[in-house]
Order: C-alpha cells, then sequence, then structure tokens
C-alpha cells in the first residue's frame, strides 16, 4: 500500500470528499486519476477533463507509486 503523506501532489483533509486522497488544492479524488487511465484515457486527456489538476501534479503521482511498487518489490 502506498503511503500518500509524503507525495506533494496529493492531500487529505478531514471532512473534504469524505478525508479521500485528492490532487492538492482540488475536489478531485486521486481513485479519479487511476480509474480514467484504466480506462484508456491519456494523462493529457485527464487533466483537460478535471481542471486543477495539471501534468506535473499527475507526473508526481505516478513516480510516487511506482517508488513505492519498487521499494515494495526490493523487500
Amino acid at each position: 500500500m502506498t503511503i500518500w503523506d509524503t507525495c506533494p501532489a496529493v492531500e487529505q483533509v478531514p471532512g473534504k470528499v469524505s478525508g479521500a486522497w485528492i490532487f492538492v488544492g482540488t475536489r478531485i479524488p486521486l481513485f479519479a486519476l487511476y480509474e480514467n487511465l484504466a480506462s484508456g484515457a491519456t494523462i493529457k486527456e485527464f487533466v483537460e477533463w478535471f481542471p486543477g489538476v495539471d501534468e506535473e501534479q499527475v507526473r508526481t503521482v505516478l513516480e510516487h507509486e511506482a517508488k513505492a511498487l519498487r521499494a515494495m518489490l526490493a523487500r
């Protein structure tokens, strides 16, 4: 499981979007990114569809996830 506390692109605010991890400064939940990518959307499409999220935030999230997966596999 990825620890999102150290990812600067996302935040968790009690009472905001039911406490889900969201992109900083938005109400867009992190799971929306994964659902859209899994459905075949590109990063460019995602940021077009979800104003307030930029490509840098998406890339930061994906790099953070990749780092967490590499660490898990190294165990």
